[in-house]
């Protein structure tokens, strides 16, 4: 690799920390699947919303991981274009390419922190605790530590309480 490269390859990873600081989105969302085992599924996902004007900066994120893609949400809401999203929704990629990529180039803002829970959750996911009851609260836990600091409906739904309560009581009895 020649020196040039090197330090084109040096900008835009500083361009790619930078935007996500500002535009990127880490998310883990918990939500309500009758075919899965417990009735609940964990989705983790990175992603990147532009309107239509800047859809190449969603490309070049697409092009530079080589993972992901990019969709179209064409209501307009408030905007005159469309919107894109470049979303990674593989756990494969988010753990071999997307979270190796942020730990060798970090964010500074206060993403950095909902990265460090979804580092955190992907691991819980990848060890399989999601499978379990106990493991769902605490990656659901994780999830709501994140972003907007929104409460997980999987940790308000009556069932889950229920079956909280009936484990505190089990272990009361111990």
């Amino acid at each position: 690799m020649s020196a040039d490269n090197q330090q084109e390859r040096l900008k835009m990873t500083g361009w790619i920390t930078g935007f996500i600081d500002g535009e990127g989105c880490f998310s883990v969302s918990v939500f309500r699947n009758k075919t899965s085992k417990l009735g609940w599924q964990i989705f983790p996902e990175f992603a990147v919303t532009q309107g239509g004007k800047s859809l190449s900066s969603l490309n070049l994120l697409k092009n530079y991981f080589e993972c992901g893609k990019v969709f179209i949400n064409r209501r307009h809401d408030n905007h005159k274009e469309n919107i894109y999203r470049y979303c990674v929704r593989s756990l494969k990629d988010l753990d071999s390419i997307i979270i190796p990529f942020f730990i060798k180039n970090p964010l500074r803002t206060s993403k950095a922190k909902d990265f460090d829970h979804f580092v955190e959750a992907i691991k819980a996911i990848k060890s399989g605790e999601h499978l379990l009851f106990h493991g769902l609260k605490r990656i659901a836990s994780i999830a709501s530590k994140m972003n907007r600091k929104k409460s997980s409906a999987f940790l308000e739904s009556p069932e889950t309480i229920r079956q909280t309560s009936m484990r505190n009581a089990q272990l009361k009895k111990i």
